[in-house]
Order: structure tokens, then C-alpha cells, then sequence
């Protein structure tokens, strides 16, 4: 893989560079401090206070360019999900989206606020309901984090904190689906990695929507017969029954 659009080798993550023109590391001493006792509780406090919760409604998600511009230089996995990264395989926009969503391994998510300190981060509570990020909400149930810009008072984007074993993606449906980093996102033409589109539906096929139907049908006669083939067993195992089976035999 060339300079432009990042590196990869063997050992997966481990030397990923997204985009060129990298400004600043994650680990250079003009970033934002970054370690492994990042404090999220005191974030909470210096940040959040009392402050109630936003509007729920109030998205105005940023094009996958303007996401990646802010995460140059990260050395850690993360990649676009959901409609966007669909898009981002077929090459062009084929919907709308209303949200935007990135993914990041797990144990690599307290690298990421840092570098938005301009934005609060929420995780979803249940039905319409979010409370500020901390070390308590981020070891609760949801796998979810949405971004919030203070100054435009509208959601950014939201991070999904997946699971791994090292450089190894771990399904959260499914542990026992796993997959190196290597064979789980792809890089576009304009270097933003994205969720290959086989995975990207074994999501989607939980409670297919209408915007789940035409992703599917716009990237199925696009999948080579290996992606077919992965998303066709990974379906029989995670979601039996859904008719998206029968259609990648």
C-alpha cells in the first residue's frame, strides 16, 4: 500500500496510517495527552457538570472525510460502519444518512475523546435516553458513544467501542466470529477505512429496514463470491431465518 492512502502489514493495525499528509502523531508532544490512565471520569466532571441531556434529535453527522481529516495520524483500528461504509465501497453515494458511524477497538477508545475537545461524548441509556460518558457508562451495555459539538449544539457522530483480542476483531454478536484486522476494512480511494460491506449487512440483518434493504441491494451484485460466501455462514449463525440467506447462496 502506497503513502497516500496509509500502510498495512502483516501484523494488521499495528503501522495503519489513514490519508496522507499526516500533520500530527497521537504520541508527538504537541498532542492532546494521551495514556492509558486517561482519566474519563474527571471529563465527566470538568466537561458535563449538571448539563442536561441534548436533543436527540439534533444530528447534523459530518461526512466521513471531515471525521477522518481529525483522526490523521491514529495508529489504533478504527474504520467507518452503517450506510456510510457501504458507500464508501460502492464509490459513490447511493442514500442519504442522517447519523454517521465510526468504529474503534475497545480498549483503544480513551485515545479518541481527546482529540475532539470541543465535543461532549453521551452513551445511549435505553429509550431516548443518554448520560454522560464515564467510566461507569462505558463499562454499561451499550456499545454505542455519540459525539456531541458543543458550539453547534448537533451530533457529530458516534463510535462504536467493539471488541478484539489484540490485532483480532471480535463480533459482539457472536464472539466466536472473528476476523484479523486486515480482513475487516478496506481503505477508499480517498484513504478512509471503512467495515467491508459482508460484515457491514451481517449487522444490518437484525431488523432490516428500508435503508438496510437498499444497502443490501445496491452492494450484493458488487461482493465477490468469498464475501457472498462469509456473510451467507456468518447469517446461518448469528441470524437464522433472515431471508438475506437464501439470497447469498
Amino acid at each position: 500500500m502506497d503513502g497516500r492512502t496509509g500502510q498495512r502489514d502483516e501484523s494488521g493495525w499495528k503501522h495503519f496510517r489513514p490519508l496522507a499528509n499526516l500533520s500530527v502523531s497521537i504520541c508527538s508532544a504537541d498532542a492532546p495527552e494521551i495514556k492509558a490512565g486517561y482519566r474519563l471520569q474527571q471529563v465527566k466532571s470538568d466537561l458535563y457538570g449538571d448539563r442536561m441531556q441534548p436533543d436527540i434529535e439534533a444530528w447534523d453527522s459530518w461526512h466521513p472525510r471531515d471525521l477522518a481529516a481529525r483522526m490523521e495520524g491514529a495508529d489504533f483500528p478504527w474504520f467507518v460502519a452503517g450506510g456510510w461504509a457501504i458507500d464508501l465501497f460502492l464509490g459513490a453515494p447511493t442514500r442519504d444518512h442522517e447519523d454517521l458511524e465510526i468504529a474503534v477497538a475497545s480498549s483503544f477508545f480513551e485515545t479518541l475523546p481527546p482529540r475532539f475537545p470541543e465535543f461532549d461524548f453521551w452513551v445511549p441509556q435505553g429509550e431516548r435516553k443518554l448520560a454522560p460518558m464515564s467510566t461507569e457508562t462505558l463499562a454499561g451495555e451499550s456499545h454505542q458513544t455519540w459525539a456531541y459539538e458543543r458550539a453547534a449544539q448537533v451530533w457529530r457522530f458516534d463510535v462504536f467501542r467493539e471488541p478484539h483480542d489484540g490485532d483480532t476483531w471480535i463480533c459482539r454478536r457472536d464472539a466466536s466470529i472473528r476476523r484479523p484486522y486486515p480482513e475487516v476494512f478496506e481503505l477508499s480511494v480517498d484513504g478512509i477505512p471503512y467495515l467491508r460491506p459482508e460484515i457491514c449487512l451481517l449487522f444490518k440483518a437484525k431488523a432490516v429496514r428500508d435503508k438496510d434493504r437498499a444497502d443490501f441491494e445496491a452492494v450484493l451484485p458488487r461482493m465477490s463470491p468469498t464475501q457472498r460466501a462469509w456473510l451467507h455462514n456468518a447469517l446461518e449463525r448469528v441470524h437464522p431465518g433472515n431471508d438475506w440467506i437464501s439470497a447469498t447462496e
